[in-house]
C-alpha cells in the first residue's frame, strides 16, 4: 500500500482523535446546552486537524508551514475555550486537565513539525 499522507503524520492523528473526543465531550451536559461555545470549540478542534492534512498536502514546505501555523492558532483558541469552559462550570477540572495536557503536547508536536518544514525551505 503506498504512502497515506497527511493520515501518516502522528500529529494529525492526534489532532483528530482530539477532535473526535470534543465531539464526544460536547454532545450532553452543560457544554452541549451551550450552543454557541460547543460549536466554536468543535470548530477549533475540526481546525486543528483539517489544517495540518491541508498544509501536508500542499506543493511547497513554504506553503505547508503557512497552515501549520494556522493549526497552531486553532489550537490556541481551543485552549481558551476549554478554560472558559472550566471556568464557567460546563467543563469539570479533571476532564480540562486532561484536554489541557493533550493540547499541550499537541503544541509541541505542531511547533516540532513547523521547525522540521522550516529548515527545509530556508529562512
Amino acid at each position: 500500500m503506498g504512502k497515506k499522507g497527511f493520515r501518516d503524520l502522528v500529529v494529525w492523528q492526534k489532532a483528530k482523535d482530539l477532535a473526535v473526543k470534543i465531539h464526544q465531550l460536547s454532545e450532553n451536559g452543560a457544554l452541549g446546552r451551550d450552543f454557541g461555545l460547543c460549536d466554536q470549540i468543535r470548530r477549533s478542534a475540526v481546525s486543528i486537524a483539517s489544517n495540518l492534512a491541508e498544509g501536508d498536502e500542499r506543493d511547497t514546505d513554504k506553503e505547508a508551514v503557512r497552515f501549520f501555523y494556522i493549526a497552531k492558532g486553532s489550537l490556541a483558541e481551543l485552549r481558551t475555550q476549554i478554560q472558559i469552559s472550566c471556568e464557567s462550570g460546563h467543563l469539570n477540572k479533571a476532564l480540562y486537565d486532561g484536554l489541557e495536557t493533550e493540547c499541550e503536547t499537541l503544541g509541541k508536536m505542531i511547533g516540532s513539525l513547523i521547525r522540521a518544514r522550516s529548515r527545509s525551505h530556508g529562512p
